[in-house]
Protein backbone atom coordinates (compact mmCIF):
# COMPACT_ATOMS: atom_id res chain seq x y z
CA UNK A 1 0.00 0.00 0.00
CA UNK A 2 1.49 3.66 -0.95
CA UNK A 3 2.05 6.18 1.74
CA UNK A 4 -0.05 9.65 0.81
CA UNK A 5 2.73 11.83 0.20
CA UNK A 6 0.24 14.69 0.76
CA UNK A 7 -0.34 13.65 3.80
CA UNK A 8 2.87 13.43 4.74
CA UNK A 9 3.84 16.52 3.65
CA UNK A 10 1.30 18.46 5.83
CA UNK A 11 2.70 16.60 9.04
CA UNK A 12 6.15 17.83 8.23
CA UNK A 13 4.80 21.27 7.32
CA UNK A 14 2.81 21.59 10.42
CA UNK A 15 5.47 20.45 12.28
CA UNK A 16 7.84 23.01 10.97
CA UNK A 17 5.11 25.86 11.48
CA UNK A 18 4.92 24.66 15.02
CA UNK A 19 8.89 25.30 15.50
CA UNK A 20 8.78 28.48 14.27
CA UNK A 21 6.29 29.61 16.13
CA UNK A 22 7.94 28.18 19.47
CA UNK A 23 10.97 29.59 18.45
CA UNK A 24 9.21 33.13 17.81
CA UNK A 25 8.33 32.97 21.39
CA UNK A 26 10.77 32.36 22.86
CA UNK A 27 12.93 35.43 21.16
CA UNK A 28 10.09 37.74 22.31
CA UNK A 29 10.29 36.31 26.04
CA UNK A 30 14.36 36.39 25.81
CA UNK A 31 13.81 40.09 24.63
CA UNK A 32 11.10 41.23 27.13
CA UNK A 33 13.54 39.60 29.76
CA UNK A 34 16.10 41.65 28.62
CA UNK A 35 14.57 44.75 28.96
CA UNK A 36 13.38 44.56 32.54
CA UNK A 37 16.74 43.36 33.27
CA UNK A 38 17.88 46.71 32.00
CA UNK A 39 15.48 48.97 33.54
CA UNK A 40 16.00 46.79 37.05
CA UNK A 41 19.76 47.70 36.32
CA UNK A 42 19.53 51.11 34.75
CA UNK A 43 22.19 53.98 35.29
CA UNK A 44 21.26 56.07 38.30
CA UNK A 45 22.36 58.32 41.06
CA UNK A 46 22.25 57.69 45.06
CA UNK A 47 21.27 60.91 47.19
CA UNK A 48 23.78 63.28 47.07
CA UNK A 49 26.09 61.71 44.27
CA UNK A 50 28.17 63.99 42.38
CA UNK A 51 27.52 64.41 38.79
CA UNK A 52 28.44 66.77 36.03
CA UNK A 53 24.85 66.57 34.53
CA UNK A 54 24.51 69.63 36.43
CA UNK A 55 26.45 73.24 37.05
CA UNK A 56 26.61 72.74 40.97
CA UNK A 57 27.88 69.31 40.99
CA UNK A 58 25.29 67.19 43.11
CA UNK A 59 22.88 65.03 41.91
CA UNK A 60 20.50 66.40 44.85
CA UNK A 61 17.91 69.15 43.38
CA UNK A 62 16.36 71.35 44.97
CA UNK A 63 12.29 70.95 45.28
CA UNK A 64 10.39 72.92 42.50
CA UNK A 65 8.42 75.84 44.63
CA UNK A 66 5.30 75.01 46.52
CA UNK A 67 6.77 71.42 46.73
CA UNK A 68 4.13 69.54 49.46
CA UNK A 69 6.19 66.83 51.58
CA UNK A 70 4.84 63.51 51.38
CA UNK A 71 4.05 62.46 55.13
CA UNK A 72 4.54 64.53 58.45
CA UNK A 73 7.22 67.78 58.38
CA UNK A 74 9.07 66.76 60.85
CA UNK A 75 12.58 68.25 61.75
CA UNK A 76 16.28 66.90 61.48
CA UNK A 77 16.48 65.90 65.26
CA UNK A 78 13.11 64.46 65.35
CA UNK A 79 14.27 62.62 62.25
CA UNK A 80 17.81 61.73 63.62
CA UNK A 81 17.82 61.52 67.34
CA UNK A 82 20.75 63.91 67.70
CA UNK A 83 21.48 67.40 67.24
CA UNK A 84 24.79 69.49 66.69
CA UNK A 85 26.54 65.63 66.41
CA UNK A 86 25.26 64.66 69.99
CA UNK A 87 22.09 62.62 71.06
CA UNK A 88 18.83 63.87 72.41
CA UNK A 89 18.63 63.48 75.97
CA UNK A 90 14.81 63.07 76.35
CA UNK A 91 12.23 62.28 73.48
CA UNK A 92 11.31 65.62 71.14
CA UNK A 93 7.11 64.86 71.48
CA UNK A 94 5.34 65.47 74.40
CA UNK A 95 5.08 62.59 76.29
CA UNK A 96 1.12 61.95 76.71
CA UNK A 97 -0.71 58.52 77.69
CA UNK A 98 -1.90 58.21 74.31
CA UNK A 99 2.02 58.05 73.17
CA UNK A 100 2.83 55.16 75.67
CA UNK A 101 -0.48 53.51 74.58
CA UNK A 102 0.87 53.38 71.25
CA UNK A 103 4.75 52.74 72.15
CA UNK A 104 3.59 49.85 74.01
CA UNK A 105 1.84 48.49 71.46
CA UNK A 106 4.38 49.15 69.00
CA UNK A 107 6.89 47.58 71.93
CA UNK A 108 5.05 44.50 72.13
CA UNK A 109 4.59 44.04 68.06
CA UNK A 110 8.17 44.49 67.63
CA UNK A 111 10.56 44.62 70.39
CA UNK A 112 9.15 42.12 72.98
CA UNK A 113 10.25 38.74 71.36
CA UNK A 114 13.74 39.42 72.02
CA UNK A 115 13.59 41.77 75.30
CA UNK A 116 10.70 40.81 76.76
CA UNK A 117 7.50 42.73 77.96
CA UNK A 118 9.13 43.24 80.73
CA UNK A 119 12.71 44.56 79.10
CA UNK A 120 14.99 42.28 80.82
CA UNK A 121 15.88 40.70 77.46
CA UNK A 122 14.19 37.53 78.15
CA UNK A 123 11.74 37.32 74.69
CA UNK A 124 10.48 33.83 73.77
CA UNK A 125 12.59 34.01 71.18
CA UNK A 126 16.28 34.32 73.70
CA UNK A 127 14.15 31.25 75.45
CA UNK A 128 13.87 29.35 72.75
CA UNK A 129 18.23 29.94 72.04
CA UNK A 130 18.33 33.61 70.20
CA UNK A 131 21.53 35.70 72.06
CA UNK A 132 19.96 37.50 75.38
CA UNK A 133 19.91 41.50 74.43
CA UNK A 134 21.01 43.74 77.15
CA UNK A 135 18.49 44.09 79.74
CA UNK A 136 16.73 47.74 79.54
CA UNK A 137 17.09 48.00 83.25
CA UNK A 138 20.38 48.20 83.46
CA UNK A 139 22.24 50.87 84.18
CA UNK A 140 23.79 51.84 81.32
CA UNK A 141 20.91 51.28 79.44
CA UNK A 142 18.85 53.51 81.87
CA UNK A 143 21.57 56.54 81.87
CA UNK A 144 21.46 56.14 77.39
CA UNK A 145 20.23 59.23 75.84
CA UNK A 146 16.66 59.26 73.92
CA UNK A 147 18.20 59.95 70.47
CA UNK A 148 20.13 56.87 71.50
CA UNK A 149 17.99 54.31 71.76
CA UNK A 150 16.03 55.77 68.69
CA UNK A 151 18.54 55.25 66.59
CA UNK A 152 19.23 51.60 67.86
CA UNK A 153 15.59 51.07 66.67
CA UNK A 154 16.01 52.57 63.29
CA UNK A 155 19.40 51.12 62.21
CA UNK A 156 19.85 47.97 64.73
CA UNK A 157 22.66 47.06 67.16
CA UNK A 158 24.87 44.51 67.51
CA UNK A 159 22.50 41.19 66.01
CA UNK A 160 19.19 43.25 66.46
CA UNK A 161 18.25 43.79 62.85
CA UNK A 162 17.06 47.60 61.30
CA UNK A 163 13.33 48.36 61.70
CA UNK A 164 13.27 51.83 59.92
CA UNK A 165 11.62 50.26 57.28
CA UNK A 166 8.76 49.05 59.66
CA UNK A 167 8.53 51.78 62.21
CA UNK A 168 8.17 54.99 61.24
CA UNK A 169 9.99 58.22 63.03
CA UNK A 170 6.73 59.05 65.37
CA UNK A 171 6.50 55.73 66.65
CA UNK A 172 10.19 55.17 67.37
CA UNK A 173 9.78 58.16 69.81
CA UNK A 174 6.66 56.20 70.81
CA UNK A 175 8.89 53.33 71.44
CA UNK A 176 11.45 54.86 73.22
CA UNK A 177 8.71 57.00 75.91
CA UNK A 178 7.65 54.24 76.85
CA UNK A 179 10.92 52.19 77.09
CA UNK A 180 11.70 55.23 79.72
CA UNK A 181 8.11 54.34 81.43
CA UNK A 182 8.97 50.83 81.77
CA UNK A 183 12.75 51.52 83.20
CA UNK A 184 10.68 54.01 85.48
CA UNK A 185 8.43 50.97 86.69
CA UNK A 186 11.02 49.03 87.74
CA UNK A 187 13.01 51.67 89.75
CA UNK A 188 10.18 53.86 90.89
CA UNK A 189 9.54 54.65 94.64
CA UNK A 190 6.79 55.54 96.57
CA UNK A 191 7.98 59.34 96.45
CA UNK A 192 7.57 59.31 92.79
CA UNK A 193 3.96 57.56 92.94
CA UNK A 194 1.52 61.33 93.22
CA UNK A 195 -0.11 61.63 96.50
CA UNK A 196 -3.39 60.94 95.03
CA UNK A 197 -2.84 57.40 93.70
CA UNK A 198 -0.95 56.53 96.86
CA UNK A 199 -3.69 54.89 99.02
CA UNK A 200 -4.42 52.61 96.53
CA UNK A 201 -0.93 50.73 96.29
CA UNK A 202 -0.62 50.96 100.18
CA UNK A 203 -4.56 49.46 100.50
CA UNK A 204 -4.49 46.11 102.22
Amino acid sequence: MKANPTSSDGLRSGSLQGFRIRFGLMIAASVLLAACDNMKHQAHSEPMDSTDQFANGTSARTPPAHTVPNGPLLSPEMESGETDGKWLQQIPVPLTAALLARGRERYNIYCAVCHGEDGYGTGIVVRRGFPAPASFHDQRLRAAPAGRLYHAIAQGVGTMYPLADRIDVPDRWAIVGYLRALQLSQHATLADVPASERPVLLRP
